[in-house]
């Protein structure tokens, strides 16, 4: 299948669930030949039960429990679904001071993550910590810009993963932020960081030209955008070609829809992020027909 012409003469959204009540969202299916779904999370922070009743500003939300009953009811909708994280899953709860990450792997791999990258709390145990309880996740991780060459976790990830979903073929790699400064360096060690638009360049132009994908997605844990030159979401965006959606983390920014804005060639891309806590769900649906054409389209659902 051909690259398609990205978001044209379209309006983008996404359906961001609120893990409260919620509802399903119904599309035109008229002249759609294939429909592929985006979900993702960020920043989730060990939360694995909802806030309590008494939370002053998030009440009785959240929680894996409502996750999973959201996502299984939207995989039933479209089987070409693709589950996505963006990082930080680590530290912020007293579960993962007990089980130092077991039970988020554990529970990620129950929900199906199809691929994950990493962000600097991901680290707060070290990178043995991190490294030892990689078995409990049933899911990759993709991380481009990381080079653990000289660590135990030489190996253990990818730069990035193609998925094929009703033979569109979806390219997902990964970007992390700069560990030092943020994480001791007795935690990451030996891991060099890489210039992230560079990597970012290389990978995506690897991923149209020789893996032929239809769809390239970065996992970026960057943040969304910073008043300083300090690279984020949306400057990576203006420096960068064939990415059609960057999904973001670090910053805790909640999106009720994805940004539209242009890259380094001024075509248009996504970038979406969902604050954090698991309190969000983001989701995207990308709509392909025969004639080589793409688009977006959805709603968001508020709790």
């Amino acid at each position: 299948m051909n690259r398609r012409n990205f978001l044209k003469n379209t309006a983008a959204a996404t359906a961001v669930a609120g893990l409260g009540s919620f509802g399903l969202m119904s599309f035109s299916e008229e002249k759609k030949q294939k429909k592929i779904t985006i979900l993702h999370t960020n920043d989730v922070h060990s939360h694995i039960e909802p806030f309590g009743p008494d939370h002053a500003e998030f009440p009785n939300q959240g929680g894996i429990a409502r996750r999973y009953e959201l996502i299984k009811r939207i995989r039933q909708e479209n089987p070409n679904t693709l589950l996505l994280d963006a990082g930080d899953i680590f530290q912020g709860t007293p579960y993962f001071n007990f089980y130092g990450g077991e039970l988020e792997f554990k529970l990620m791999s129950k929900l199906g993550y199809d691929a994950a990258t990493m962000g600097n709390h991901d680290f707060d145990n070290g990178i043995d910590g991190l490294y030892a309880q990689l078995p409990h996740a049933n899911f990759p991780f993709v991380i481009a810009n990381y080079d653990f060459s000289n660590t135990m976790m030489n190996g253990h990830t990818k730069p990035f993963k193609v998925f094929i979903k009703d033979g569109i073929r979806i390219g997902v790699f990964g970007i992390g932020i700069e560990l030092e400064g943020l994480v001791g360096k007795k935690n990451y060690r030996e891991t060099k960081y890489l210039d992230p638009v560079e990597i970012s360049r290389e990978i995506s132009a690897k991923l149209k030209k020789e893996e032929n994908c239809d769809l390239i997605i970065c996992l970026s844990h960057l943040g969304y955008s910073y008043q300083d030159d300090k690279i984020s979401d949306m400057k990576l965006a203006s420096l960068t070609e064939n990415i059609d959606l960057i999904i973001g983390g670090h910053t805790h920014t909640f999106l009720d829809k994805p940004t539209v804005t242009k890259n380094r060639e001024g075509k248009n891309m996504l970038i979406n992020q969902v604050g954090w806590a698991g309190l969000r769900l983001g989701r995207i649906d990308f709509f392909f027909d025969n004639n080589g054409n793409s688009g977006s389209e959805g709603t968001t659902i508020l709790v």
